[in-house]
């Protein structure tokens, strides 16, 4: 590292700064499943590697973070809020596709194909970002427009806004968007 910061000096004159941004952050807009996957596999090998890792959940990507059980709340929900909550999916284990879902038959497929391959379901992906310590964060904007109580989600998920979310991305090397 040194060298190359040498190297770098020698070629334009100028020192590389010492606190270098590093980490990897992301905001998780999309709840397909395989979507959501591709970003969670990416989230637990930058955390393996010891980089900080944000990951900023909005709108459709809220979905990974609720847990699969209905949830009693104390307050109630509007109409409009009991409708989203009855047509969003519940939880990562309800989670289609993208592509070729089918009904439902080609989110079955995928997962059976994954389960024979033995590949980490994504609850399980979860969990281990979680274990690794990688943050999340739900974006309080998204969870109000569409209704979602902090109580509906997995614990450990942070309530935050964008500019949280933007200060995050402002100190990681790399910034994703999923």
């Amino acid at each position: 590292m040194a060298a190359a910061a040498a190297l770098s000096q020698a070629h334009t004159g100028f020192e590389e700064p010492a606190n270098e941004p590093k980490g990897l952050s992301m905001v998780v807009f999309s709840g397909d499943l395989d979507k959501v996957m591709g970003a969670f596999i990416i989230a637990n090998a930058a955390a393996a590697m010891d980089m900080p890792v944000t990951m900023f959940f909005t709108f459709w990507g809220l979905n990974v973070l609720r847990r699969g059980e209905s949830v009693h709340l104390k307050s109630s929900k509007t109409i409009v809020e009991k409708m989203f909550g009855r047509m969003m999916p519940r939880g990562p284990d309800h989670l289609t596709i993208s592509q070729m879902n089918m009904a439902g038959m080609g989110t079955r497929m995928l997962k059976n194909e994954m389960r024979k391959k033995n590949i980490i379901p994504l609850s399980k992906l979860i969990e281990q970002a979680q274990a690794q310590g990688v943050q999340m964060i739900a974006c309080e904007m998204s969870m109000q427009v569409m209704g979602i109580k902090k109580e509906e989600l997995l614990p450990g998920v942070m309530l935050a806004g964008a500019a949280t979310y933007v200060a995050r991305a402002d100190e990681s090397r790399v910034s994703l968007f999923i």
